[in-house]
């Protein structure tokens, strides 16, 4: 498929305008991502329709802690990547260069048609960036709006202002990955910049009504120091604002970070001490077990709202429109007046 997102240069090449890596391309090349690529005077999406495969998810696994809770979601990627995360979890899918690995093809209407026959509330864009598929995913998530099925983006968020605000349009939900709050992070460990990524974020919560919520990856001696942490959730508390809810999550040793130890739960139970005290109201624990830093609490009275185990929740003390049952204090998020009931049930799903 064609796409747009891309001008010509002076020496004959085109640059691809979708992210802010600019790649020059000439004919037949691909850019670092390794899906746009250059035929003609344009430029191509080449795993339009192509997927790594579907599953039926819980929502929490996203993560999204205070979005249509308990509830199942269709999710879905493709190939390839715009950054380079040496610590990539998903980089059988996202660093894949073989196209023979896109087994499941789906148009946009098979998609919301196969979401609304398995009654997914949602469709998950992940696995790898969707920006990097971006008309794909626009299409979607339009064919599925028509159904009532809503889309949520899974993303690092390292886009150009012009294809994020058509991208972020079509999304109602978004996880965004901050990977760290330093910019040597970025350039050493995923070939990129802290600064885009920022100003996705400020956008997301100031020019649209996208719920959105935070995930970091700890990884130790790399971004879990107290400074860093403070600097980064004082950052989120001041600039997005203390509802937002942030996922610390667990680091295991993979792809080209094999020097670094899996991350203590002491890390994970320190970062949240200290975001909770730089004000943020919602902050969660991921990829590992530990009840309190799953329950979602009321920043009114502090009793539990939503405990959960893992992926499945147990109790419930949440109205419909996001009341504390006990003081009535308003808790953020896209709430309804149950839980869903999925549970933590993971269904691979094959598209015919």
């Amino acid at each position: 498929m064609r796409v747009g997102y891309w001008h010509l240069i002076d020496d004959g090449r085109i640059q691809c305008d979708l992210c802010p890596r600019f790649c020059r391309l000439a004919e037949g090349q691909q850019g670092l991502c390794y899906v746009r690529k250059r035929e003609g005077d344009g430029m191509v999406l080449t795993t339009y329709g192509r997927s790594s495969g579907f599953c039926i998810d819980p929502i929490e696994k996203k993560p999204l802690n205070h979005f249509l809770p308990g509830t199942p979601i269709l999710s879905f990627g493709t190939a390839g990547c715009n950054l380079v995360c040496k610590f990539c979890q998903n980089w059988h899918m996202s660093k894949s260069r073989q196209m023979d690995d896109l087994a499941s093809q789906a148009g946009p209407e098979r998609i919301a048609e196969a979401a609304e026959s398995l009654q997914c509330r949602s469709v998950a864009y992940t696995y790898n960036d969707p920006v990097i598929f971006l008309e794909y995913a626009v299409d979607v998530a339009q064919a599925c709006q028509e159904r009532g099925i809503r889309s949520v983006a899974v993303t690092a968020g390292y886009i150009e202002p012009e294809p994020r605000e058509a991208f972020f349009k079509q999304m109602d939900a978004a996880n965004v990955d901050l990977k760290a709050f330093s910019e040597r992070f970025y350039r050493k460990l995923t070939g990129s910049h802290l600064q885009p990524v920022l100003d996705t974020l400020l956008y997301l919560r100031h020019e649209t009504d996208v719920w959105l919520e935070l995930t970091t990856l700890l990884i130790p001696e790399e971004n879990d120091s107290d400074a860093e942490l403070d600097a980064m959730t004082g950052w989120i508390a001041e600039k997005l604002g203390k509802d937002v809810p942030l996922h610390f999550t667990a680091f295991h040793p993979t792809w080209k970070l094999t020097n670094r130890p899996r991350t203590p739960l002491g890390t994970l139970t320190r970062a949240r001490r200290i975001a909770l005290k730089n004000g943020l109201k919602h902050v969660y624990m991921g990829n590992v077990y530990d009840p309190d830093g799953q329950t979602t609490r009321c920043a009114g009275c502090g009793e539990s709202l939503i405990a959960r185990s893992g992926w499945t929740i147990g109790e419930w003390n949440l109205t419909a429109s996001g009341a504390c049952r006990f003081c009535g204090h308003h808790c953020a998020g896209v709430f309804e007046q149950n839980h869903g009931t999925w549970g933590a049930r993971c269904l691979p799903v094959k598209m015919g």
